[in-house]
């Protein structure tokens, strides 16, 4: 394995390339992958600052661990200390946070270094990261060697400059940034499928943790109860070593697990004959699955069989209730959340002063985008005092039935569950955008919702490149707060498949000086 604590942390400490050096290394690629868009600030002053310090800790040989000296980046949907923090979207312009999200505090703390915030779709509301005020993010697998040469073949008259696929949605910008090199980890939120989602069609490891194990405290609030910080990196050990940063008490976070976690590093699995794998076929076969999704999917179920693991059918009889229950929810969610937009304290405001309701009005219109729009007013008809009953409370009722069909299945001695995590590799932007935003979540969610509402924790694990020479990736599902076997199951399939690193030209022409032979592009954190 390549990862990022075998090659890069090693670099480091062996001095064979010193944190400035790694950081000027992906600030060029940030400005050579620029037309990616998965930047909405790019923060050189303070990644450089950081860098600086960094060294002086390597040189005296008291650096801080595996992340010391390495590039992140971050969601603009996390409050960062003193630097812009958008949300994509015009409410937010502007507004400079005074305070650290405890996730960026603690990768801060680890001596990581901040190479920007990125882009997403406005609020976090989308599976495309297209509905950005700052502009759709575009997936770098779009200018990759294997996508260019595999779609060479057909014939195509159209202008090469709208040929360009999403990366999914919505931390689309975190998922562009690592899956283009510009760093080696991303954080990104997960609220129905928002880290999942795009680490599939941008050929990434996908993380979303327990709903607990990890501090909300300074993630911009979606929904409350499904919300989770998600990693991004390009590696399983990789998402590991950041997650057992991450996690843990949160006094600023309630909802956080009181028990001390304890960092984990991942056991190497090497028999699986012990294991149970679940297959939800009945509820995830669903006629949209692409055919080739499928047959990935059955060839993974194949290997875990093949390997001595038992590969058993399992049902969540209710789970076709997810999508309109996550509708009821999330909206209803959504609505109370975007209150606070109001115009009065901080971010957008109108010119309007006729009086404070008109104020109000037209600071929202300005600030909010059609689909956030659209969710609070859903919202809100959902919380009125008379529909009150009949949607959010049977909503919430539907919520524990599909949580407890997890339970079931897990207690029925299955270990881990493997689905598809999306209907199909990534779509051109031009097909994707002639569909609603909210048919678009509906469908491009249906995998994963259902995890958030139950607090399960999830991973989607890159398989193989479709013939069209895009990303395709699988979901593991596992037991509440067994992140760490979730992971270490992941990792030892992850090692079966292969996947092959993206072939940017970029980096090709970057690459060829760091590290002897180019290894920047298949290294990790991994010691």
């Amino acid at each position: 394995s390549h990862s990022l604590r075998e090659m890069v942390s090693a670099a480091l400490k062996q001095g064979q390339i010193t944190p400035t050096e790694l950081c000027q290394k992906c600030l060029s690629l940030i400005k050579k992958t620029k037309y990616l868009n998965a930047y909405i600030t790019v923060t050189e002053e303070v990644a450089l600052k950081q860098a600086e310090e960094s060294e002086k800790r390597y040189k005296n040989g008291q650096s801080l661990g595996v992340l010391d000296g390495i590039p992140i980046a971050i969601k603009d949907n996390f409050s960062t200390s003193g630097i812009e923090t958008t949300c994509a979207s015009n409410m937010l312009k502007g507004y400079v946070p005074p305070y650290n999200a405890t996730v960026v505090q603690k990768l801060l703390d680890q001596g990581a270094l901040l190479m920007g915030k990125t882009n997403l779709d406005e609020f976090a509301m989308g599976s495309g990261s297209t509905d950005s005020v700052f502009g759709p993010v575009k997936n770098p697998w779009s200018y990759s060697k294997q996508y260019r040469e595999r779609r060479r073949q057909k014939p195509h008259g159209e202008n090469e400059d709208s040929n360009w696929v999403i990366t999914g949605g919505s931390s689309g910008g975190s998922a562009a940034a690592v899956s283009a090199f510009t760093c080696f980890a991303a954080l990104g939120s997960d609220t129905g499928g928002s880290t999942r989602n795009p680490a599939a069609l941008c050929g990434l490891v996908g993380v979303k943790p327990s709903y607990g194990l990890v501090s909300r405290h300074g993630l911009i609030p979606l929904v409350n109860s499904m919300d989770a910080p998600g990693i991004l990196t390009r590696y399983v050990d990789d998402a590991a070593v950041v997650l057992g940063m991450l996690a843990g008490h949160d006094p600023k976070d309630s909802t956080t697990v009181q028990d001390p976690v304890k960092p984990f590093t991942l056991p190497s699995l090497t028999d699986v004959s012990k294991l149970c794998i679940g297959i939800p076929k009945k509820e995830y076969l669903v006629p949209e699955l692409s055919s080739e999704v499928r047959s990935l999917w059955s060839k993974a179920a194949d290997l875990f069989e093949s390997e001595g693991a038992k590969v058993v059918e399992v049902s969540l009889p209710h789970i076709s209730y997810s999508i309109v229950c996550y509708h009821v929810l999330c909206t209803s969610e959504v609505a109370s959340n975007m209150a606070r937009f109001d115009g009065l304290q901080y971010g957008h405001r109108c010119d309007i002063d006729v009086s404070t309701e008109a104020m109000y009005a037209a600071t929202r219109r300005e600030g909010f985008n059609e689909v956030v729009r659209g969710r609070i007013l859903s919202g809100n008809f959902f919380l009125l005092k008379e529909n009150y009953e009949n949607y959010f409370i049977k909503a919430q009722k539907v919520r524990r039935l599909i949580a407890n069909d997890f339970v079931n299945v897990f207690n029925s001695g299955v270990d881990v569950l493997l689905t598809p995590t999306t209907l199909s590799a990534a779509v051109p932007y031009l097909e994707f955008i002639k569909e609603d935003n909210r048919t678009r979540s509906a469908q491009d969610d249906i995998f994963t919702q259902a995890v958030n509402m139950a607090g399960l924790p999830a991973v989607n694990i890159p398989v193989a490149l479709s013939n069209q020479g895009l990303p395709i990736g699988l979901q593991f599902i596992g037991r509440a707060f067994c992140d760490q076997q979730l992971l270490t199951i992941a990792k030892w399939f992850e090692k079966q498949v292969e996947f092959p690193v993206t072939q940017l030209q970029e980096l090709m022409d970057d690459c060829s000086s760091v590290l002897e032979n180019g290894k920047l592009a298949s290294m990790s954190l991994k010691q």
